[in-house]
């Protein structure tokens, strides 16, 4: 997978997974790493799939129709992809924390639903459910940031609602941060993922 890693200063941060939205980039959630977790390795993947020339990191038949075929096995690449770059660049597989918006936070969130002990935590930012009637490992007290806009017009409330629900059933630790904008990504959400990451991580 196409991706760019960036070694960090702090050595007992976890590293930083940035999975970008549709039609972006490896680069594209740097900035947001910097100013979340300024010390922290960042290991930033671009999506394999393209739609319509925009990467993705799996294929969806329509609008929030996603193709489950496609998203389980995208799901197992990454993951594949996790352990391969844990050994060639010496970072702790276990310790790895996504950050990930819109169609990365998806991917992110399917790790979680898929593969048991993938990530170490993880800033699911405008996500949406990755697949429903499945069993999730358990979760153990991973801390998930879930942030939101109440007035996203590509994921209702009650979608996110039922992300924070499963992954609750899933014994995760969930922290809920609702917005007033939409799809889009604002600083007011990335302060209160830093906030959280602080709490969670800093030692």
């Amino acid at each position: 997978m196409k991706h760019i890693f960036i070694e960090g200063k702090d050595k007992q941060a976890p590293t930083l997974l940035l999975l970008h939205g549709t039609g972006g980039n490896e680069k594209d959630l740097l900035p947001i790493a910097e100013m979340i977790a300024p010390d922290a390795s960042v290991l930033g993947v671009k999506g394999n799939v393209s739609e319509n020339g925009m990467p993705r990191f799996f294929r969806r038949l329509s609008e929030g129709v996603f193709d489950e075929e496609d998203l389980i096995f995208r799901t197992s690449e990454l993951n594949e992809f996790l352990e391969d770059s844990a050994k060639k660049y010496h970072f702790d597989r276990d310790r790895i924390l996504a950050i990930g918006y819109s169609n990365g936070a998806n991917i992110a969130a399917s790790l979680m639903y898929h593969h048991k002990n993938a990530l170490q935590g993880a800033i699911l930012l405008h996500a949406m459910v990755p697949r429903r009637k499945v069993e999730i490992p358990n979760l153990d007290g991973t801390p998930i940031f879930i942030g939101a806009g109440v007035n996203d017009p590509i994921i209702p409330i009650e979608e996110t609602k039922e992300l924070v629900e499963a992954l609750q059933n899933a014994q995760a630790n969930i922290t809920e941060h609702w917005g007033q904008a939409g799809h889009q990504l604002t600083r007011e959400e990335i302060e209160q993922a830093k906030t959280w990451y602080e709490k969670n991580f800093k030692s």
